[in-house]
């Protein structure tokens, strides 16, 4: 293993492998890991019984008391984990999308993909009843369906990333009616549990829900690490990724399917939570000057969101709580309407 250092950056080869890791990058992945360790840790400490960090930390290492060990690792540490594993998720997916459409508005939320798979899951939950996989497959399956059928739609001898995201939207918009109808359509208990599941929120998730996210983040990054050179190269427009050898129509649609697949995890389990896929990328980027897209920071990043999002929901009207995507849709639409005026300086 060789390092060979440049102003800025450090390139480490392992034999015949080779990657770049800019120091800034580091510094800012590093202090996001720090924020979500801390906020972890409070978020462990905090509800209905406050446990005192040395009694925390008693849990960790298996000496604390029979009512502590529960509270901690069974009822707070899964929504903790899921959190911090499904806003990697929701920021890889966020950080594909923008690159593929070279515009900070391509984003899951935005294209309707969110709403395909909540449509999925929907249907298998009111429709033709199902158990929880049957959920998440249905999730699946339908962000899945609603990107082929944006994709087929924007279409036109390539696809257009400006194109890809007024078709979602308009997509985005038909599904949403379409949940709406479902919903209303439904047995009234059915549609109250739709509802608020739909406003997507982290309460009374347990272990059996880490490990569908947790299984879909361990599958597609490592994919999405194979293919992370081509998207590279997909920022700098299909011209010039063609010249350079990339297959571009094949690699979008293969990044096209890891992208739906990590977000429709996430919306199976939790329900569409908005702002994290929009807002990590280009947060991640601002903080760490990069030139585009940075997969690693946006997944540290939308990590830190979802989980300070959540613990806000949690804390912000205590007792009582808020669903996490309630907290998410508030930041989204300050984030938006503040890189809406920022693009329309910029023109």
């Amino acid at each position: 293993m060789t390092a060979v250092a440049e102003p800025g950056r450090r390139t480490v080869r392992v034999g015949r492998v080779s990657w770049v890791v800019h120091r800034r990058e580091l510094v800012v992945v590093g202090a996001l890991v720090a924020v979500v360790v801390g906020v972890g840790a409070f978020a462990l400490t905090q509800g209905e019984y406050r446990i005192p960090l040395d009694k925390l930390l008693a849990a960790f290492t298996g000496t604390g008391s029979e009512s502590v060990l529960r509270i901690v690792l069974e009822w707070r540490l899964p929504r903790v984990v899921i959190a911090v594993v499904g806003g990697i998720a929701l920021g890889l997916s966020g950080a594909i999308f923008q690159s593929i459409t070279r515009n900070p508005l391509g984003s899951p939320d935005i294209i309707g993909f969110n709403s395909g798979a909540f449509t999925g899951a929907l249907i298998v939950t009111l429709v033709v009843g199902g158990n929880y996989a049957a959920t998440v497959s249905g999730a699946l399956i339908g962000g899945l369906a609603t990107a082929l059928v944006v994709y087929l739609l924007a279409w036109s001898r390539g696809v257009q990333g400006f194109r890809l995201i007024v078709i979602g939207i308009a997509i985005s918009a038909v599904l949403n009616a379409f949940n709406d109808y479902l919903q209303l359509r439904a047995d009234l208990n059915a549609a109250i549990a739709a509802a608020s599941w739909g406003m997507g929120s982290l309460a009374d998730l347990g272990w059996q829900d880490v490990v569908p996210v947790t299984i879909a983040v361990a599958v597609l990054v490592p994919l999405l690490a194979l293919l992370s050179r081509r998207l590279r190269m997909l920022e700098f427009g299909d011209d010039i990724a063609s010249a350079l050898g990339i297959p571009v129509e094949r690699t979008r649609l293969l990044l096209l399917v890891i992208g739906v697949a990590l977000t429709a995890t996430v919306t199976a389990v939790a329900g569409p939570i908005i702002f994290v896929a929009l807002a990590a990328p280009q947060l991640a980027r601002r903080l760490t000057k990069s030139a585009g897209i940075t997969l690693v920071p946006s997944a540290a990043m939308g990590a830190a969101l979802l989980l300070v999002s959540d613990v806000v929901a949690q804390r912000i009207i205590a007792p009582a709580a808020l669903p996490v995507g309630a907290v998410t849709v508030t930041l989204g639409g300050i984030y938006l309407i503040a890189l809406l005026i920022t693009q329309a300086g910029k023109h």
